[in-house]
C-alpha cells in the first residue's frame, strides 16, 4: 500500500542516460512516491516551471547545462531541494554540489537502497526547513507586534508620546539637512474633564478613540500623529510651511466640531478642539519648537477655543 505522504511527494529524476533515468523512474514510484522524469536540464526547468516538486535528482554530467548549474539555478528560483549524482572517478566534490545548494550527493552506480535512505533524510531536512521558517516568520510577526505596541498608545491606535520624542528628532535632522520646512500642531480637546465628569471615562474614551480616528483619516502619509498626553494630540508635517500646517489644523478643527457623540440615548453632543501651530526653525532646540506650539496652542484657548493659532 502507498503511503499517502509519499504519493503527495513530486520528485523529478534528471539524467541524459535513458536506463538509468527509467530504472531510478520506476524504483523511485514503487517506492510510493509522485514522479517524474527528464532528459536534460533544459527539460527538468520547464517541468519546474509548471509542477510543484520537492526533490530534484540530477546527474552531473549531462550535455549543454550541468548538474551542478541546473542546481544553482534550482536553488535561486524553485521551492526544491536537490540530490546529485556523479561517477566513482569524482570529477566533482561534495563541496562543489553543496556550494551550488545541493542538499545530497550520491556516486554511481547508483545503490537503491542508499538513494531512497537519501530521499527520505531530504525530505525531513525539508520538513524541519519548512517548520524552522514558519518559526522565524511568527517570531518576526510576534516582534513586529511588540514593536508596533511599544510605540502606539492602545486607546487612540495613534503613535504614543515616548515615540513622538524620537520621530520629532529625526525629522528635525532631516529638516536641517535637506532644508526642508516641518511643521508641528498640539491639539486639546476642549473642556474634556468636564465631559468626563459629566458623562464617565468610558464615554470619554470614545471620545478621544473616535478623534484618533479623525485626525489619523485627515492626514498624508507622510505626516505622524500621536497621543501627546490624556486629551492632546500631536501632528508632525515634515515638508510643510506654517500656513499649510494652520489650513490642516483648522480643517481638523472644522471636522471634529461637526461630529456628534451620543453619551445617553437622546444626547447629542459635540466636541471642539484648540490647536496651535509652528514651523520649525533651524537651529532652535525640539524644547523650544515644541513650546512656541504649546503658546500657540493657549492662545487658542484664551481665545474663546474652538481655534486655531499659528506662531
Amino acid at each position: 500500500m502507498i503511503h499517502q505522504k509519499n504519493k503527495d511527494t513530486h520528485i523529478l529524476i534528471v539524467d541524459d542516460d535513458p536506463s538509468l533515468r527509467e530504472i531510478m523512474h520506476e524504483f523511485v514510484t514503487m517506492s510510493g512516491y509522485r514522479t517524474s522524469k527528464a532528459d536534460s536540464a533544459a527539460t527538468a526547468l520547464k517541468l519546474l516551471g509548471n509542477n510543484s516538486i520537492e526533490i530534484v535528482i540530477t546527474d552531473i554530467t549531462m550535455p549543454g547545462m550541468n548538474g551542478l548549474e541546473l542546481t544553482d539555478l534550482i536553488k535561486k528560483n524553485y521551492d526544491a531541494h536537490v540530490i546529485v549524482m556523479t561517477g566513482f572517478n569524482y570529477d566533482h566534490t561534495y563541496e562543489e554540489a553543496v556550494g551550488k545548494g545541493a542538499s545530497d550527493f550520491i556516486t554511481k552506480p547508483v545503490r537503491f537502497k542508499e538513494l531512497l535512505l537519501r530521499i527520505k533524510r531530504v525530505l525531513k531536512e525539508r520538513q524541519m526547513d519548512r517548520e524552522r521558517n514558519a518559526m522565524l516568520m511568527l517570531l518576526f510577526g510576534m516582534m513586529a507586534e511588540l514593536e508596533k505596541l511599544a510605540i502606539t498608545d492602545g486607546l487612540t491606535d495613534l503613535y504614543n508620546s515616548r515615540h513622538f520624542y524620537s520621530r520629532m528628532e529625526l525629522e528635525v535632522n532631516r529638516s536641517c539637512r535637506y532644508n526642508n520646512a516641518l511643521s508641528l500642531i498640539l491639539l486639546d480637546i476642549d473642556h474634556f474633564k468636564k465631559y468626563n465628569d459629566t458623562y464617565g471615562h468610558v464615554y470619554g474614551d470614545k471620545v478621544l478613540a473616535r478623534i484618533g480616528q479623525l485626525i489619523k483619516q485627515s492626514l498624508r502619509s507622510m505626516d505622524s500623529a500621536y497621543r501627546y498626553g490624556g486629551e492632546e494630540f500631536t501632528i508632525l508635517l515634515p515638508e510643510t510651511v506654517g500656513d499649510e500646517a494652520y489650513a490642516v489644523a483648522d480643517r481638523l478643527r472644522k471636522i471634529i466640531s461637526s461630529e456628534i457623540f451620543t453619551p445617553e440615548p437622546g444626547k447629542a453632543v459635540s466636541i471642539t478642539i484648540s490647536a496651535g501651530v509652528t514651523q520649525y526653525h533651524p537651529g532652535e532646540t525640539l524644547k523650544e519648537f515644541v513650546e512656541r506650539a504649546d503658546k500657540a496652542l493657549y492662545q487658542s484657548k484664551d481665545n474663546g477655543r474652538n481655534a486655531a493659532t499659528f506662531l
